[in-house]
């Protein structure tokens, strides 16, 4: 963890917790926790790694980004890419506002703030680093988490064509640390097939 600050660590503390009631389990790396707990601590984990001059406000996004997810079920919304576009939107938007509440609580100045809801909804993605660094790390978590349960509902080429454009939205240093995740033979198999 890169912030040393006492209102960094609050408001670490503030996300994990929140995101420690999810009900739905992953196992990830020989440990099985909370999906939204994963989900935060690894997508920190790839910004600090990708980007180790960031400043906090990156990581603290990053950590954020899946913010109580599973309080607003993709099922509440209706079927197809419309659907979903809509549910990813105010997902973004509601993390963006929860967020604020931990990172006030924390100590946060109210530019900080905004600097972070920011960067969990994405704005500016195609210019501002920050946003794009929170959803390159969003790109890795999933495919390290969740690639494979989707593997599993969804044909091969429609899979496919999830994964390219997933890579689409992720900087080509991400898509190069795409080869860094440890997964199993038919995950690989899939990536290799839709990036090459």
């Amino acid at each position: 963890m890169r912030g040393l600050s006492a209102s960094f660590a609050a408001a670490v503390d503030a996300i994990d917790t929140a995101n420690a009631a999810d009900p739905t389990l992953v196992s990830v790396r020989g440990r099985t926790e909370p999906l939204a707990l994963v989900h935060g601590r690894l997508a920190a984990e790839w910004v600090e790694r990708l980007h180790p001059q960031a400043d906090d406000t990156w990581t603290l996004a990053a950590r954020a980004h899946h913010l109580r997810r599973w309080e607003v079920p993709r099922a509440g919304y209706p079927a197809g890419k419309a659907g979903y576009l809509r549910w990813k939107r105010d997902q973004r938007q509601r993390h963006a506002r929860e967020v604020a509440l931990l990172l006030a609580d924390a100590g946060y100045d109210q530019p900080t703030i905004e600097r972070v809801q920011a960067l969990v909804r994405r704005d500016l993605l195609a210019t501002d680093p920050g946003a794009q660094a929170v959803e390159d790390a969003a790109c890795l978590v999933f495919i390290e988490t969740q690639l494979a349960e989707v593997a599993g509902k969804l044909e091969h080429d429609h899979l496919v064509d999830v994964i390219r454009k997933t890579a689409r939205k992720m900087s080509p240093a991400a898509r190069a640390a795409v080869a860094l995740i440890p997964l199993a033979e038919p995950e690989q198999a899939l990536l290799r097939d839709a990036l090459t």
